[in-house]
This record gives C-alpha cells, sequence and structure tokens, in this order.
C-alpha cells in the first residue's frame, strides 16, 4: 500500500521512471510537472488524486515489478531521453508496460553487453549503493597486447581527471589469445575501463559486458531480453558474484606482459 502524499522522487521512482537519485535529477532539470506546473524543488510532496507528468507524459504507480536483462548492441544509449539520439536501448524489450522501464547503471553507447532495466526504484537503488559492490565483468580488446606492469597500476589505482582514482578489481587474459582481457569492476565510474587504457596508452576496439554480479550475459542474443530468474533477483540484493571462481592475480615482474 502507497502512503500519501508521497515525496514527488519517490512517487517517480514507484512509477518506474527512473531510480530516486534519477528522478532527482529529472526534478532538477525542469522536466516534472505536478498538476501542469513545472517543479524544481526536491521537498514537493504529491496526493493520490494529482496529475504528475514526465517529458509530458502522465505517469502511474506501477502494479507489477520487472527485472529484465538485455544484450544491448553497440549504438544505442541507456538513457530514455536524449533529443540527440534515436537508438534507446529500451525500446528493444518488447513486452506491455516496457514504457515503464528504466536502466540500472548504464553501458556507454559505443559498449555492448548487459545491462539490467527494472521498474522497481527499491531494487535499482540497492543496485548502485557503493555497499553492495556489485561486481561487472567486461570482455574487452585492446589494440595491443598490455603490460603486467600496466595492469597492475590499474588494480592499485590511477588518478586521471578526478581526486578519487579509476581502479580495475581483477584482470584476467584470456587463453590463446593476446588482445583479449576480462576485466572486473565494482565501481563503474563513466567510460572507466575506456579511460584506465586511454591513460596507458592503449586503445579499446571493443567493450562488451558479460556479467553483472550473478547474472550472466550467457547465450542471450545481441538485441535480445529475458525476465531475471528469481534467484538471480535474490542473488543480486544478497550481493552474491558469480559462482565461477574469483581471484585477484600476483602482481608479476614481468614486463613485456604478453600471453598466448
Amino acid at each position: 500500500m502507497n502512503d500519501f502524499p508521497m515525496r514527488l522522487q519517490a512517487y517517480l521512482s514507484k512509477c518506474g521512471v527512473a531510480s530516486r537519485r534519477g528522478s532527482e535529477e529529472l526534478i532538477a532539470s525542469g522536466r516534472v510537472m505536478v498538476n501542469n506546473v513545472v517543479v524544481r524543488q526536491m521537498g514537493v510532496k504529491v496526493g493520490m488524486d494529482d496529475i504528475v507528468q514526465v517529458d509530458g507524459e502522465t505517469v502511474e504507480l506501477a502494479d507489477k515489478f520487472y527485472y529484465i536483462a538485455l544484450n544491448k548492441p553497440r549504438g544505442y544509449v541507456c538513457t530514455n531521453y536524449d533529443p540527440n539520439e534515436t537508438m534507446y536501448a529500451r525500446d528493444l524489450i518488447s513486452m506491455r508496460d516496457s514504457n515503464l522501464l528504466f536502466n540500472v547503471g548504464r553501458l556507454d553507447k559505443e559498449s555492448s553487453g548487459l545491462i539490467l532495466f527494472t521498474n522497481d526504484g527499491k531494487f535499482a537503488n540497492a543496485m548502485m549503493h557503493p555497499r553492495y559492490e556489485i561486481e561487472k565483468e567486461y570482455l574487452v580488446k585492446i589494440d595491443r597486447p598490455v603490460s603486467v606492469d600496466d595492469l597492475n597500476k590499474a588494480l592499485d589505482g590511477l588518478y586521471i581527471d578526478m581526486p578519487k582514482p579509476y581502479r580495475i578489481k581483477r584482470y584476467d587474459f584470456v587463453p590463446r589469445t593476446k588482445l583479449f582481457l576480462r576485466i572486473t569492476l565494482t565501481e563503474g565510474k563513466n567510460r572507466e575501463i575506456r579511460k584506465i587504457f586511454s591513460f596507458l596508452g592503449y586503445d579499446v576496439k571493443s567493450l562488451t559486458r558479460i556479467r553483472v554480479g550473478c547474472v550472466e550475459l550467457g547465450d542471450l542474443e545481441v538485441g535480445q531480453w529475458r525476465n531475471l530468474k528469481k534467484d538471480e533477483i535474490d542473488g543480486l540484493l544478497s550481493g552474491r558474484q558469480s559462482l565461477r571462481k574469483q581471484t585477484r592475480p600476483k602482481k608479476e615482474r614481468r614486463t613485456d606482459g604478453n600471453r598466448d
């Protein structure tokens, strides 16, 4: 049961518009109206008879929660509104209430792979809270073999364009290749992997997210989606990661770093 009056950002979150934080950004940018009046203040509360609109469309409380895994193709954006874009990842999810969904975290336009969608604001907030440290694993193709020394620098943290360091949690060389790596993050700053390798003098040729916590991309085809299983949802909320054994590689003294 929903208790009214309710804070506007909480109402938007329960409508499936965005996470609580994302809803606050919508309000601050002037994209939300209550009873045909633009609202920019965070303290505004709405009652059950108030009409709330986002970008001119009326939004209502959701009566069912959805948890979706999508294999996002390259070229699609993870936002529900951008006047400069035409290909939205959410539009690939062909279901009756797809307009209620919002993405949990992001993948940049040039990246592909696993992205989660939901209309459950509480779930989304939990997934993005730092204390959960949900792992995100990526398959990354680099323009040339990467040295172990450079990867160890990324493990320690690199100060690139902000006071806090960019840091990877783990790396693994893909067997029988020289240009592919598996990179695991927990923070997921904007374009973090691309910025790290660019700073170290490499060019990322492709980047595909293959895991979020205990949810694997698996054999989900590009552009296709599926509902998360109950044990996957429970696993994400409990902070469970992949069942595959994960270990932080020992730092090595090698300088060439080439692996076959």
